[in-house]
């Protein structure tokens, strides 16, 4: 028993692990905001890469805070020069990854502590986002402003639904 499910797990990460979580580092200058948490860059090879920041999630386009989730992103790296710490590709071939400002920041933790982010729990056990979130909460700041804000994931299971 103990061997079928070593060699399942041995498996399943075989099967999980994708190019991009091997991929070095990449750095390149935000050219373009596709929503909170999704943005292209421009590398020094003039090519793009569309990047899903990880671990977070924006509200989707037609949700409340979708405009000042994709606005807040802009204001913090539009035009500017990022390093890319790619971690796996989804399905849309988007590279996930961590993304760093010069001064060190990491975009997806400013959008959670402002409060236009969730932390993406399912994808993601970071420990500084859950407790950016925590605060981000407790202050009411954001869409936590709100009574009740909907998650994007459940918005976009309801939309699909309907």
């Amino acid at each position: 028993m103990k061997i079928v499910l070593f060699v399942s797990l041995l498996m399943l990460g075989c099967y999980t692990k994708n190019d991009a979580s091997t991929q070095t580092e990449l750095t390149g200058k935000v050219i373009k905001i596709v929503d909170g948490d999704t943005y292209d860059i421009l590398l020094d090879n003039h090519t793009t890469k569309r990047i899903r920041m990880e671990g977070i999630d924006t509200p989707e386009r037609g949700m409340a805070f979708y405009k000042v989730a994709k606005n807040y992103l802009a204001t913090l790296s539009f035009g500017q020069t990022v390093r890319i710490v790619p971690i796996n590709t989804d399905r849309n071939g988007r590279v996930i990854a961590k993304t760093f400002l010069t001064n060190g920041s990491e975009l997806g933790l400013l959008m959670v502590a402002a409060g236009y982010a969730w932390h993406f729990k399912k994808y993601s056990s970071d420990i500084q986002l859950a407790n950016a979130e925590t605060v981000a909460r407790n202050k009411k700041i954001g869409l936590w402003a709100g009574d009740m804000p909907i998650a994007p994931w459940d918005w976009r299971k309801n939309k699909i639904k309907h």
